[in-house]
């Protein structure tokens, strides 16, 4: 259930329009006039953009006298954060155990180079 309401998050999400709108209603409440108002775009597409916000359940459209009010769902928005912030502990998990991997080899280079000039010092080869 989760994974199907993110699938509609992001698909809403994935348009600049929305991500625009997404932020105006961040702010609060707008009307559907008051949506359109920073678009070039048409009455009909901004009321097609809404809707798709409306379907992925991001924005609640509400019926004030003749005017219609859109209103962001928070909780959509959430949903969204807490799976990337499941992944990055994930892959800073994932990162931290690869610095120490990393720290490890380059600890194993010093000292394999420690150890090649001492043995070597003298530009003597040995073993010849």
């Amino acid at each position: 259930m989760v994974v199907d309401c993110l699938d509609a998050t992001f698909a809403a999400l994935s348009d600049p329009t929305r991500r625009a709108m997404v932020e105006r209603l961040s702010r609060g409440p707008a009307s559907v006039h008051g949506l359109t108002e920073p678009f070039a775009l048409s009455q009909q597409m901004i009321s097609k953009h809404i809707a798709c916000l409306v379907r992925a359940r991001i924005v609640v459209k509400t019926k004030r006298g003749r005017e219609s009010i859109c209103t962001l769902r928070p909780e959509a928005i959430k949903t969204v954060s807490d799976w990337a912030i499941s992944y990055r502990q994930f892959w800073e998990e994932s990162f931290e155990k690869l610095d120490a991997v990393v720290n490890r080899m380059k600890a194993e280079i010093r000292d394999d180079k420690k150890h090649v000039k001492r043995d070597g010092a003298d530009g003597c080869h040995q073993g010849f």
